[in-house]
């Protein structure tokens, strides 16, 4: 099956009792059992069934499915959001007093979270730069996890998979991916090594703006620890679902940042379209890069599907032809980026990615507001950076749009 028939018919079918061809929509807080009995075995998982939906649901069960098979996982688990996701997947797994090596490029929200960890007495260490080289010389005896994202959110970084799953292997700890920028469309971590896959599902698989999300996906391959991971130690039993089981049953269900049954149906209709706006999408970024990078006004950019890019080279390996739909520019100073952004007539400004509409945001005066100058820089955020998702409008626009801002600048 390939990737769109995929997304069509992967784990997915009509309705078996009303032939409706979209999930429907279970808007329900509690489900009813018929027995005492039957309530009492499906809350201790030895029946199946939906009881509450903090914990499951027949709408987020569906999605749940579609995207674990797209990623080649044994499960799923969405979230309120990509950050609850992303906060979940590692408390799962580190307590206080132990540690993660993460990426540097990593989006500025995440970030802000390992901020918080350090209040529950969990540091992160941060590699220098993408080699596996750095992510070893931050690794000791408490690293529970290492943590990196496919393109880095805004650096543009790409890290090799293959070569960091192996890493982190050989130190007995798994590598989580977090998939939101390229999506299983352009690769899938799993197939490389990765053990867990997070997503902002608000993102590519949404696709058009319209609602918040996150999933959690366990490849199930991962040979776990108990000495070292001792919380996953109840649930050995569960096999390949480890991981899941523990993640369902305790934080997951106790921290209640579940998906709603509405925002899964919404973000299962914009799975259906992702490659074909993705197509469109990298497309147009690679394209809109290429003029740019030629322009006088434009100081540099980032877009590691150009030749220029550091990046360029394990991006081509890992992504193929398609090198995602964000890059950045810089323009010269923090005014300039404001006009530049004030003089666009299609390009909303504001703080998302992902969208069919090109989007542009000041990262500096934004998300990272409240980061020193030397976190920005680390994150490859300066005052005069402008990021750009690009979207599916016609292409000519989208670089007519720039020039004609870029013409207004001094």
């Amino acid at each position: 099956m390939r990737f769109n028939t995929a997304l069509l018919h992967g784990e997915f079918g009509a309705d078996g009792k009303t032939g409706a061809t979209t999930t429907p929509i279970y808007q329900s807080s509690a489900f009813e059992q018929e027995t005492a009995e039957k309530l009492e075995n499906v809350f201790n998982g030895r029946e199946p069934g939906f009881i509450y939906t903090r914990i499951g649901n027949p709408t987020i069960d569906a999605f749940e499915r579609r995207i674990s098979f797209l990623e080649g996982g044994t499960g799923a688990v969405a979230c309120a959001s990509g950050m609850s996701a992303a906060t979940l997947a590692l408390l799962n797994i580190v307590r206080s007093g132990e540690e993660i090596v993460s990426g540097s490029g990593i989006f500025g929200g995440t970030y802000s979270l390992f901020g918080c960890l350090e209040d529950l007495g969990i540091v992160t260490r941060y590699a220098g730069d993408n080699s596996a080289r750095s992510f070893r010389e931050n690794i000791n005896e408490k690293t529970r996890a290492i943590y990196i994202e496919t393109i880095g959110n805004p650096k543009l970084d790409v890290y090799d998979i293959k070569e960091l799953a192996e890493l982190a292997h050989s130190h007995g700890i798994p590598l989580i991916v977090d998939n939101t920028v390229t999506t299983p469309y352009l690769v899938k971590p799993l197939s490389l090594g990765a053990d867990i896959v997070i997503h902002s599902t608000s993102k590519y698989i949404n696709g058009s703006g319209n609602s918040i999300g996150g999933i959690i996906i366990d490849g199930g391959r991962f040979k776990w620890d108990f000495e070292k991971y001792p919380s996953l130690k109840p649930y050995k039993k569960f096999g390949n679902f480890t991981y899941l089981a523990k993640l369902r049953k305790t934080i997951f269900k106790d921290f209640g940042a579940c998906m709603s049954p509405f925002n899964a149906y919404l973000s299962s209709l914009g799975l259906e379209t992702m490659a074909l706006r993705l197509d469109r999408l990298c497309s147009n970024a690679l394209q809109l890069a290429k003029v740019l990078e030629t322009h006088s006004k434009i100081k540099a950019v980032n877009y590691p599907g150009l030749e220029s890019s550091e990046y360029h080279p394990v991006a081509a390996a890992q992504f193929g032809d398609k090198f995602g739909a964000i890059l950045t520019i810089r323009v010269g100073s923090r005014e300039n980026a404001f006009k530049l952004i004030n003089d666009l007539k299609y390009a909303y400004n504001l703080s998302n990615i992902g969208d069919v509409r090109t989007l542009v945001i000041h990262p500096a005066s934004t998300i990272y507001a409240t980061n020193s100058p030397v976190e920005m820089e680390r994150m490859g955020v300066y005052e005069d950076l402008i990021r750009i998702s690009v979207g599916i409008e016609d292409l000519e626009d989208i670089i007519a749009d720039f020039e004609q801002a870029l013409d207004k600048l001094n």
